[in-house]
């Protein structure tokens, strides 16, 4: 395969992961109702025109799935509950993930509000393979989103879609390139990038219907009959895909949040928790080479009321003990007024700005001081892990 000259750990060209959230919409709601756990939802409209966002595994067994008329997947299963899309909830969640993806490389590519491309091959030889980078993704998305995900594992982006889906729910699958394209071979041409109905019965009437009926063919022979399309085609049935994983340079905020499994009724503790966010906030402003001029600190109660208070910084930003001051006192001055259990914390820095922290040779005062702290913090942390060192009070301080 050509391309990224780039080898990881394993010896591959590259180590692409895909993260893919299982029935998102659908989870979110059951997570946050527990009245809908264990039964067969459907996120969307129910008008005459009402169409189906996501449908939960429980509907999935009924025939139910997303982009399917409301009224055709009630039909399929008279019993399912449907519930209103809640946007705002779901791009909060989809801000977490990518957060977390965010602590193993900085090359992470949203594909929608609940899947994304990481190429973790700079960073296997501090946090590991691609598999157990990929272990540890699941395990921070159960334990901070109270959700699962599935993720393949790859040489490719292309590969590594079509391996995050082979295992649904909960999946970890790997396709290396050793291999791989005999291990494509029995797959169906529909679960190929670019193959739609249209396409699939194109293909059909020519005698292709799996990975392995194209990779037979004769190349000039294939792309003569289907032009341009057929000649990726023909590279995606062997594996092949030269894409590289592509992130976008600027952000409109850079945020972290996270809902608790049950409400946490002791003010110290959730401050802990928001000193911590503050903290992981500093580090990816600072991976990204961004500087914040606001921060917000966002609570949900039990009752899924929300509130939010901000701050504007005296300066641009990103340094850790200045963020997590500013988040420190806009939770204390909420909190002296009536302390309420909450659900959700959450710490957002807006209006950024670009521009790498300089650390001066023979500047020593507190602001230069303070950034080496951050520089060296980082880079353990980059090497032995998120919960290696923090600020004291960090509930992962013990990991």
């Amino acid at each position: 395969m050509t391309g990224d000259a780039t080898t990881s750990t394993r010896g591959w060209p590259r180590t692409i992961l895909h993260v893919d959230m299982d029935a998102f919409y659908a989870s979110v709601e059951q997570r946050d109702n527990p009245e809908l756990r264990g039964k067969p939802v459907l996120v969307g409209g129910r008008g005459r025109r009402g169409v189906v966002g996501a449908a939960s595994y429980e509907a999935r067994r009924f025939g139910c799935r997303s982009a399917m008329p409301t009224g055709q997947a009630l039909a399929l299963c008279p019993h399912a509950i449907v519930v209103r899309p809640r946007f705002e909830r779901y791009r909060a969640d989809s801000d977490a993930l990518m957060a977390i993806l965010e602590r193993f490389s900085p090359l992470v590519q949203p594909i929608s509000l609940d899947e994304a491309f990481v190429d973790v091959t700079g960073s296997e030889r501090l946090l590991g393979d691609g598999v157990a980078i990929a272990r540890d993704i699941r395990r921070l998305v159960r334990a901070e989103l109270s959700l699962t995900c599935s993720v393949g594992v790859a040489p490719n982006k292309f590969v590594a879609k079509l391996a995050s889906d082979l295992e649904k729910p909960d999946g970890l699958t790997v396709l290396p390139p050793v291999g791989l394209a005999a291990r494509l071979a029995p797959l169906a041409l529909e679960r190929m990038w670019g193959v739609g109905p249209v396409a699939a019965e194109a293909l059909h009437r020519f005698g292709f219907r799996t990975f392995g009926d194209v990779q037979r063919a004769n190349r000039d022979d294939f792309v003569s009959i289907f032009g341009d399309s057929g000649e990726h085609w023909y590279e995606l049935s062997f594996g092949r895909d030269d894409r590289p994983v592509t992130i976008e340079r600027t952000a409109a905020s850079v945020g972290h949040e996270q809902t608790f499994g049950e409400d946490l009724r002791v003010a110290a503790e959730v401050e802990r928790h928001l000193l911590a966010q503050a903290e992981d906030v500093a580090i990816r402003l600072r991976r990204k080479e961004l500087k914040a001029t606001r921060l917000t600190v966002k609570i949900r109660f039990g009752d899924f009321k929300t509130i939010s208070r901000s701050t504007t910084l005296d300066s641009a930003t990103d340094r850790t003990d200045v963020l997590c001051d500013a988040a420190r006192k806009l939770f204390r001055a909420w909190a002296a007024n009536g302390f309420r259990p909450v659900r959700l914390i959450g710490c957002t820095a807006g209006g950024l700005v670009e521009g790498p922290s300089q650390l001066g040779l023979f500047d020593v005062d507190r602001s230069e001081k303070q950034r080496a702290v951050d520089h060296a913090t980082d880079l353990i942390r980059a090497k032995f892990g998120k919960g290696s060192i923090g600020r004291a009070g960090r509930p992962d301080a013990d990991e």
